[in-house]
């Protein structure tokens, strides 16, 4: 198989592990408070990074303490916080919603860029971020039901999960500032270690092992650090290696198309008109936010 389609792949199958994500996170929300959840998926994740890491041959970076204190940064945002948010939020919001908010990370990105770092967007960049917006709003904002106790509590729960994809994309700012830069597995495992190390203490005052015993809500942070977390690192990397960078970007419209239809299969949310449209928005936002790296960037033909 040509070596491109088998990168399409790849990529593919891990951004559709991340669009599970906001799926098994309404599994482990109602059985187990956030900080303790996102302590064991690391906790889990950790050892078998340490292990690719040891059977690799791969060695830790060498860092200056700016660069440590950044990772750390990059960690209790983009590791823990993501994780505590979305499963806050998924508490109260439907995971078809949820979906499509996780999938406007590319023009959520973008946008943090434009504020902390002062760039200059493209008109592609501009219409991508409107049209990520415009996609959010249609699907999760129902006028009519305002007022309404379970619609404020729904609209709640996307703010939570909207706030996950900020710190995702804090996390994909301060990577950009490290002076040394990182290789992605050791990246990996690094915010996975530290993310323990940052979660583990709020978990304590949580007192979890003092909660009914919850098979579903534990087998779902199993999954979430062992096919999310781990596979979707090999998968994704493998599949970057072999594809442009515009390319992989353009896998990531996967992730809201996985997250309403795993939503609809696995938890039977009714699927609705304002929730296709919100997908609709949001994948024009992904194939505007790259369409201009795609054009400039080489074609792999290896």
């Amino acid at each position: 198989m040509n070596s491109r389609y088998v990168g399409y792949l790849f990529c593919g199958l891990a951004m559709i592990g991340v669009g599970s994500t906001v799926v098994v996170s309404k599994t482990i929300a109602a059985g187990l408070p956030p900080f303790s959840a996102t302590a064991l998926r690391f906790a889990i994740a950790f050892p078998v990074f340490l292990l690719v890491m040891r059977v690799r041959g791969v060695r830790w970076p060498c860092l200056a303490w700016r660069d440590v204190l950044l990772l750390i940064a990059q960690a209790g945002a983009g590791s823990v916080g993501y994780t505590v948010f979305l499963i806050s939020g998924m508490k109260l919001a439907s995971a078809a919603d949820a979906g499509v908010i996780a999938g406007t990370l590319p023009a959520v990105s973008a946008l943090v860029a434009m504020l902390a770092l002062g760039e200059r967007p493209a008109p592609s960049l501009v219409g991508a971020i409107i049209l990520a917006t415009s996609g959010v709003l249609v699907c999760t904002v129902r006028l009519g039901e305002l007022g309404v106790p379970r619609a404020a509590s729904s609209l709640a729960g996307n703010a939570l999960v909207f706030i996950a994809i900020v710190c995702e994309a804090l996390f994909i700012l301060l990577n950009r500032k490290l002076r040394t830069p990182v290789a992605a597995l050791p990246l990996s495992a690094l915010m996975s270690g530290i993310g323990f190390a940052v979660a583990i203490v709020p978990a304590a005052f949580e007192h979890a092992w003092r909660l009914p015993f919850d098979a579903a809500a534990l087998a779902g942070v199993v999954y979430y650090a062992l096919v999310p977390t781990v596979g979707g690192f090999v998968l994704w990397y493998a599949g970057a290696a072999r594809i442009s960078g515009a390319e992989a970007g353009l896998m990531t419209a996967l992730v809201p198309i996985s997250a309403v239809v795993m939503a609809a299969v696995f938890l039977r949310e009714p699927v609705t008109g304002a929730q296709l449209t919100g997908v609709a928005c949001v994948l024009g936002a992904v194939l505007l936010a790259t369409m201009g790296h795609l054009k400039r960037a080489p074609r792999r033909t290896a």
